[in-house]
């Protein structure tokens, strides 16, 4: 008996109009794919700019590649068997993935939060100052300082000021969320990674945590991954949308939802699939 193979997707060439910023670009990816066990194809070709001092938001169906292309900027996927990468990812002149690239101190310039929020089981301080510990900084001003500095960023200073000796576990899940945004930006990376920061976060602490972003971006690049596309919407300056591992359309976040040129876009953001 024949088996009717549904063929695969035609895809175009991405399409791309990009806002841009005032101060560059920060993150050159060219020419990336990625496999999984070397057969699998996860990453197709992937080619955008993300400009320095800007959100850019990842969107797409479930599988479509947004977080393995999140892993790819701090090299998160090297810690899964298996991966193959071609193609390039330059962060400010250096291609990261250069084999005499240090992953370690490249991750020190990346701030990484995850889609649940992870705190130590240790105080609301050291939970801060852990990147700076791990550096091997005593200095009790410099680390009180650092910490004071990056719970004011993630809003979270007047809420916890007063009892940083505390175990950060008793905190609720909107603040152990800003709390580890705090940890993240503690070392002052070059840029700030999240990926659905807001998935496990009820509507007040997702409301807090989306202001919170609005604030930071302009001092941090942003790239965060959500399945929300409202949130999208609200918080980012460029916005990709991807499909079967393919980018097919990045740009300016209103023309995205808006006015899209992308045929598949247009489907996406308007609920036709997804």
């Amino acid at each position: 008996m024949n088996v009717a193979v549904a063929p695969m997707p035609q895809f175009d060439e991405t399409v791309c109009h990009l806002k841009r910023g005032k101060q560059g670009d920060v993150l050159n990816i060219k020419d990336l794919s990625l496999w999984y066990g070397g057969v699998a194809q996860a990453l197709f070709d992937v080619n955008m700019t993300i400009e320095q001092g800007m959100v850019t938001a990842l969107i797409g169906p479930s599988g479509c590649g947004k977080s393995t292309l999140l892993r790819c900027i701090n090299r998160m996927n090297d810690l899964v068997d298996g991966i193959r990468i071609e193609g390039a990812i330059v962060l400010h002149g250096d291609d990261i993935y250069d084999r005499s690239a240090d992953v370690i101190a490249l991750r020190k310039r990346m701030g990484m939060v995850f889609q649940k929020p992870n705190p130590f089981p240790m105080s609301i301080f050291e939970n801060v100052v852990y990147p700076l510990r791990v550096d091997g900084v005593r200095d009790k001003t410099l680390l009180q300082e650092t910490c004071e500095r990056a719970l004011k960023g993630s809003a979270l200073w007047n809420e916890v000021k007063d009892r940083l000796d505390q175990s950060a576990l008793g905190m609720s899940g909107g603040q152990q969320q800003r709390l580890c945004i705090a940890r993240a930006i503690a070392a002052d990376p070059e840029v700030l990674l999240m990926d659905e920061p807001c998935s496990a976060l009820d509507p007040i602490a997702t409301a807090k945590v989306e202001e919170l972003i609005d604030e930071l971006s302009g001092h941090y690049t942003i790239v965060i991954v959500t399945h929300n596309m409202q949130q999208a919407a609200r918080v980012s300056d460029n916005t990709a949308f991807m499909y079967l591992g393919r980018l097919i359309e990045y740009g300016d976040t209103e023309v995205i939802f808006q006015t899209p040129k992308a045929q598949r876009t247009q489907d996406y953001v308007t609920g036709r699939f997804g």
